[in-house]
């Protein structure tokens, strides 16, 4: 016998949160169902920068503003440019007055779950597929072979989500850049060195074919990508559970660089990461399908040369819950309303970040990214 919940989000990821969090405000239940085994199963990632017209508007609808102003990490938003010498190319200091404040995505998480009725997620459900049954609703079937049935699906579930084919045979394709992700932990008192080249906030050095990007974390610590434009099958030449042997890979294309770049690889902390950047299609959208809609990642993939993923899915989820709750007994004019402005604003935010992969990682641009930043225009973040 199947379980039947009036909404169902799929994926507990900011977005999904959000949503169900926004819909609570309303006094709308919802059920979020997600993979992990709880919400300690695994780290959440790195820093996040909240902007104002998106993350923060998405929080303010949570009536979670104040409790996340709490959260902000105080110096993120400083910023460190330079080039593949340790020449700094840009400094700024955070202020205090930048609008884009810096969050640990785990505390963020945190913050969201916590503002839910308990028993609203359900860990451990693993969604393998979905199908229509007329009329709007549907049926998820779980790992193991639970089924629940719902009025509205909500395809929370990220880049692979198993609720997209419902509405678009669209999938994600390899963008060309590649990282290896990483931390030096308790930076200032073990590394040293790495604590003054990176800084208090955000750091970023470019050649136009790698790249090392890093934040400094809220615990001390500094997390580190390194981005190399790559054959979609690098990644997998590397033996990632020898450290040792995946360090010396990475060090390969770095040969050119500061020694201090370097350092960063050679003195990482635990294991590195692998991880390809992916992207759906720019534009990509889906006819109105009944019972079913989409958001985050799940709708609008794009690469993080943006700074937007996080922020959009947010938006998402709130604006979702918002015509939700203008709505409440018309379903199909809730989702109307909220795919007519989810398309273009994610096409615009996809093009946007298919331009700035490019401009980091084509020809000089340290020189292109000081020209944006003095131009007062957006930088990627």
């Amino acid at each position: 016998m199947s379980t039947h919940y009036p909404i169902a989000i799929v994926g507990a990821g900011l977005g999904g949160l959000t949503l169900a969090r926004v819909l609570h405000v309303h006094g709308i239940p919802a059920t979020v169902f997600d993979r992990e085994a709880g919400r300690d199963a695994r780290t959440q990632g790195g820093m996040l920068d909240i902007h104002e017209d998106s993350g923060q508007a998405a929080l303010r609808a949570a009536d979670l503003y104040e409790p996340f102003r709490a959260i902000i990490h105080p110096g993120g938003q400083a910023l460190r440019l330079l080039d593949r010498n340790a020449r700094v190319a840009l400094q700024e200091e955070d202020d205090g007055t930048g609008d884009r404040p810096e969050v640990d995505r785990g505390q963020l998480r945190d913050l969201l779950l916590d503002s839910l009725p308990e028993g609203t997620v359900r860990w451990g459900a693993k969604a393998s597929g979905a199908r229509p049954l007329g009329q709007g609703r549907h049926e998820v079937t779980f790992a193991g072979g639970d089924t629940i049935t719902t009025d509205l699906l909500v395809g929370a579930d990220g880049a692979w989500s198993r609720i997209r084919p419902l509405v678009s045979d669209a999938t994600p394709s390899y963008a060309g850049i590649s990282f290896v992700e990483f931390d030096l932990l308790d930076a200032d008192t073990r590394h040293p060195g790495g604590a003054e080249l990176i800084g208090g906030g955000f750091f970023i050095a470019l050649d136009g074919e790698q790249g090392v990007l890093a934040h400094r974390e809220t615990d001390g610590s500094l997390h580190v990508y390194t981005a190399l434009r790559a054959a979609e099958d690098w990644l997998d030449g590397i033996d990632f559970t020898d450290t040792a042997g995946a360090k010396a890979a990475v060090l390969a294309h770095f040969t050119g660089w500061d020694p201090a770049f370097r350092t960063l690889i050679t003195e990482a902390d635990g294991a590195l990461v692998p991880r390809r950047i992916h992207a759906l299609p720019v534009g990509h959208r889906w006819d109105p399908t009944p019972g079913v809609t989409l958001l985050g990642d799940a709708a609008h993939l794009m690469s993080p040369f943006a700074g937007e993923g996080a922020n959009l899915a947010m938006l998402d989820g709130a604006e979702l819950g918002q015509a939700i709750a203008a709505h409440p007994e018309d379903v199909g004019t809730a989702l109307t309303s909220y795919e007519s402005e989810l398309f273009p604003r994610s096409e615009a935010s996809a093009t946007e970040s298919a331009a700035s992969l490019e401009q980091l990682f084509g020809p000089d641009p340290v020189t292109r990214l000081v020209d944006q930043f003095t131009g007062f225009a957006d930088a990627p973040r």
